[in-house]
């Protein structure tokens, strides 16, 4: 009871549009606008040119990142919430061997398997 005299005397004080819900989009970001467009560039060079083995980038790797350019400390889950702000999504990586030789998987497709594509007879129990 005591709420909703709350709600009349508000929207009579202050209007209806006083009774929606606050937004609570809690603290900004410590990166200016700046600060995130120019670490979006740096992130299209890829993890390699930073030094980091493989290019592929995590949390962990992009938190240090930030830290090295901007001076600013971000734990990793704080910089998942930091990409999916600028529309960056999860990639899984493609797992392929790096010996992995196309002409040469083509050329056992046409030659090597047909070889070994024999008519076997079906076994029987006895």
């Amino acid at each position: 009871e005591a709420a909703v005299s709350q709600w009349l005397k508000t929207a009579r004080d202050r209007g209806v549009e006083a009774l929606h819900a606050p937004s609570h989009e809690g603290r900004g970001s410590r990166l200016s606008a700046a600060q995130i467009q120019y670490l979006m560039t740096l992130l299209k060079r890829g993890a390699t040119s930073f030094g980091f083995r493989g290019d592929l980038w995590t949390c962990a790797r992009i938190a240090k990142i930030i830290e090295q350019q901007f001076g600013i400390h971000y734990h990793p889950a704080h910089v998942s919430r930091l990409l999916h702000h600028q529309n960056w999504t999860y990639q899984k990586p493609i797992l392929q061997a790096s010996q992995r030789n196309e002409v040469k998987i083509a050329d056992w497709l046409t030659r090597g398997w047909p070889a070994l594509n024999v008519d076997f007879a079906p076994r029987t129990c006895a």
